[in-house]
């Protein structure tokens, strides 16, 4: 399987797009801090379904996908941090590609566990 091929590791590239654009704006005492993690956190959804993808095995590509899983809940902790402190006003464009990245995972995990 190629990971590029996936909807799931598009929208998630998508992803990684909006929220460089969307910590542009906090404060510049940030960049190590909030800003520094929001940009790991995303950089990892796409990368775990590369290397989920890329590993032989549906368990494997399992384990990678509940990484990404995390990975995305703990995105949508840190955005919500992010306007507490408001570091940055809602951004609906950006909360909805959370939900729909999200979902892409959640489902393409129930896909295939139900294939065993």
């Amino acid at each position: 399987m190629d990971h590029k091929d996936l909807d799931v590791w598009k929208k998630s590239m998508d992803l990684v797009e909006l929220i460089y654009d969307f910590t542009k704006s906090f404060p510049q005492d940030e960049i190590n801090g909030l800003t520094s993690q929001m940009k790991r956190v995303v950089v990892s959804i796409p990368s775990n379904l590369a290397e989920g993808a890329a590993r032989k095995g549906d368990k494997e590509l399992i384990q990678f996908l509940m990484i990404a899983i995390s990975s995305i809940t703990e995105l949508e902790t840190q955005y919500l941090i992010s306007i507490r402190l408001r570091f940055a006003d809602k951004n609906k464009v950006l909360e909805d590609a959370m939900v729909e990245v999200k979902k892409l995972l959640l489902g393409f995990r129930n896909d295939i566990i139900k294939k065993h």
